[in-house]
């Protein structure tokens, strides 16, 4: 690789770096863990830059690999529990827009974000990962299915039993409403 090659990665780093942090740390719940992931990433796309095909899209390329990335993390979590305290997904459920929120409507959001995170922990890497990219970055099953290098049936499994654990957990919190 030359030096205008490294320029020209380093560029596109820069272009991406902040859309696949924002995925990470949706999909890891953790910003130090999120850093992680997407240096993980970076450095992974760096030394296969040669496999990439110049015909294909470099950002789908970027998101494939740090969707895995991500996927090896969460499962390495799993295996090490002791190592790992997931901080609140703050960022997962956003406080409704308003120009000033009362204390009553931040203390609601505080225990939605609260109840989503605890939900989402609950999840597989797997189920955490499609359930993501369906409905926090809107990607098509298809998609979901190409970039995970599952089927369209499996992805909507692992999505269906993410969005029933997510049910269950917030009904108890939905009918105290």
């Amino acid at each position: 690789m030359t030096d205008g090659d490294l320029e020209v990665f380093l560029s596109l780093v820069e272009r991406h770096r902040g859309y696949m942090y924002k995925l990470a740390f949706r999909i890891t719940g953790n910003e130090q863990d999120a850093k992680d992931v997407v240096q993980d990433s970076l450095l992974n796309a760096y030394l296969h830059l040669e496999q990439f095909e110049r015909r294909a899209d470099l950002r789908t390329w970027l998101n494939r690999i740090l969707v895995n990335s991500a996927l090896d993390h969460l499962r390495s979590l799993r295996r090490r529990p002791d190592v790992h305290d997931p901080r609140l997904l703050s960022d997962v459920v956003d406080t409704a827009a308003s120009a000033s929120p009362n204390p009553e409507r931040l203390v609601a959001s505080a225990d939605w974000r609260r109840q989503v995170s605890a939900a989402m922990n609950t999840m597989s890497p797997l189920e955490r990962v499609t359930f993501t990219l369906r409905h926090f970055e809107g990607r098509s099953i298809n998609e979901i299915s190409q970039t995970l290098g599952i089927g369209n049936n499996a992805a909507k499994q692992h999505i269906f039993r993410a969005v029933r654990k997510l049910r269950l957990a917030l009904e108890p919190h939905w009918s105290g409403q």
